[in-house]
């Protein structure tokens, strides 16, 4: 019975780890000024001053980053670049 509980807190534990996978964040940027697309949890931090998310997709995440007050507007480009960062 307790080999048995372990393993459905194992395949538990694995399945909430590959849900995180593929998710987006946005994030403030103190330091540059912007509002970045992210694939990691951010950590709030001097630089970091809010996040949202997570969002499925990166389409999704850049419809929200439209939608935030304090992101600029002219950070419409394209986050290939920034899509590792955190």
């Amino acid at each position: 019975m307790k080999s048995l509980m372990l393993a459905v807190i194992l395949v538990c534990a694995m399945g909430s780890v590959c849900l995180a996978e593929g998710q987006f964040w946005v994030v403030g940027n103190h330091a540059t000024e912007t509002c970045d697309i992210v694939t990691s949890n951010p950590v709030i931090d001097d630089d970091i001053w809010f996040a949202d998310g997570p969002y499925q997709s990166r389409a999704e995440a850049k419809l929200a980053r439209s939608s935030i007050g304090a992101c600029p507007k002219s950070d419409d480009r394209d986050d290939d670049n920034n899509k590792d960062r955190h």
